[in-house]
């Protein structure tokens, strides 16, 4: 045993050891925590700590009431760099505790008693929101997972939606770029090739740029991916991961096609390949909406939610569903990114959602988006523009722009004019002659001096 390798490290090393060597082969129950401690000769909370550490690494699973068991003989992803596991995973011991609060005396907590807030302005806000709750957790961090009413809520919606999920199943975030974040933190080493598609969300290629990651754009039409060259790119990079937004896509609007889903899945399955699929607009689309995780049972695919854009940009609050072992690999990584998210914004969605207020509001949205479509494909139409796809619930048109008009340079004439424009060359990698295009919002497509413009510089 190297003398400078923290206790619990050591014993998680050796049975690392055990299990890469197939003595302690999948499935297999750790021995006790007691009896562990006596085999080891350490301490009952170093055996706790040790047994942490294999958790955190997906090397062990941890049935309650009924102890620790082999998981696999090697993680399939790391969940966190190698180099600097020890470190981090100390870090996350500290931050479990001082949420999970399993400990009657509480001196190595970082923040004060909730109880020394009781005469604070905000706890008299509370008290007039919340008159018939229980205040005592509004100034805890709160479960790092997220509040269990609001996760029971968005399992109950997404059995709606034919995705079998249990609440342990879902991480709370802030917002879905927040849960993309969590992703590619979990999967992602730099050079690492990421399919996108192209046309595609930006900030997507911008998380992955972060990562240094090499991303890779799939062609996106109307009715989904280009199956082809799908299959192409996976061939020659061999990635892992797939990031998709079937229904109601940013930026073009269009909805992938049952076909097109089944054929991806069909590929995914042969190559091994991971979906996180984004669906920012689920709760205003219909009930039969199909979608990639009902498909696949949340065994290939990540699915992610939110509420920020149904609800209000400024609530950031999202959610990732998936299997429950990558749930907890997440969870960790969100202790040492941010903590937890807000129990507020997640009690006031899960309030809102409890008395109906929610359902009515998407209800009422759901009517805009659709009136609001429909008059933004015609007022676009009408003076001269071609191509145009309704779109499938989204907030936006994707606009295609006749051959010699730059998008670049008419966004820099509209701006002049106070006019902004999102031309379609950010939402796509590379020389995409898709990217020639407009994403127009759909609430401000027929406005006046928009029209004229573009009837203008675009069209004349």
């Amino acid at each position: 045993m190297n003398p400078k390798t923290p206790r619990a490290q050591a014993v998680a090393n050796t049975l690392i050891e055990q299990i890469e060597q197939g003595k302690l082969t999948a499935g297999t129950r750790l021995p006790s925590i007691r009896n562990a401690t006596l085999s080891f000769g350490v301490s009952k909370n170093t055996i706790i700590d040790a047994y942490d550490r294999l958790v955190a690494t997906g090397y062990v699973s941890s049935r309650r009431g009924s102890g620790f068991y082999v998981e696999t003989s090697r993680p399939a992803h790391p969940t966190i760099k190698p180099e600097h596991f020890t470190e981090a995973v100390d870090l996350v011991s500290l931050l479990r505790e001082q949420l999970n609060q399993h400990y009657e005396v509480r001196a190595g907590d970082g923040r004060l008693p909730a109880s020394w807030m009781e005469n604070a302005d905000i706890r008299r806000h509370f008290k007039r929101s919340n008159r018939d709750k229980d205040l005592s957790d509004e100034f805890e961090y709160g479960n790092p997972q997220g509040l269990i009413g609001l996760r029971e809520d968005i399992a109950r919606t997404l059995i709606d939606r034919a995705i079998s999920v249990h609440p342990e199943q879902i991480l709370m975030t802030f917002g879905a770029n927040h849960a993309l974040d969590l992703i590619v933190r979990h999967f992602v080493e730099p050079g690492e090739t990421v399919l996108v598609e192209s046309p595609g969300y930006y900030p997507m290629f911008g998380k992955l740029r972060l990562q240094r990651a090499k991303t890779i754009g799939i062609a996106r039409g109307p009715d989904g991916l280009d199956l082809d060259m799908l299959e192409q790119h996976i061939r020659e990079y061999r990635p892992r991961l797939l990031f998709v937004q079937p229904m109601a896509h940013n930026p073009t609007g269009t909805s992938m096609s049952l076909q097109n889903m089944h054929a991806m899945l069909r590929i995914a399955e042969q190559h091994d390949l991971t979906i996180i699929e984004d669906d920012p607009f689920g709760d205003i689309l219909p009930r039969s909406t199909p979608h990639l995780a009902s498909l696949d049972g949340l065994n290939r695919v990540i699915y992610v939610g939110t509420f920020s854009k149904t609800l209000s940009a400024s609530i950031r609050c999202g959610y990732i569903a998936a299997n429950p072992k990558l749930i907890r690999s997440l969870i960790d990584i969100k202790m040492l990114t941010v903590i937890t998210s807000s129990s507020i914004i997640e009690r006031m969605v899960h309030e809102m959602i409890i008395h109906g207020r929610y359902r009515r509001q998407m209800a009422r949205l759901r009517e805009k988006v659709a009136k609001a479509s429909a008059v933004a494909v015609t007022s676009l139409r009408n003076i001269g523009f071609t191509g145009i796809h309704p779109p499938m619930g989204s907030y936006y048109v994707w606009c295609p722009l006749p051959k010699g008009v730059d998008g670049l340079e008419l966004a820099r004439k509209a701006s002049l004019q106070g006019i902004f424009l999102a031309p379609g060359s950010l939402f796509t990698l590379g020389n995409d002659e898709t990217g020639n295009a407009l994403r127009i919002n759909i609430a401000l497509a027929n406005h006046p001096l928009l029209l004229k413009f573009l009837k203008e510089e675009a069209l004349s």
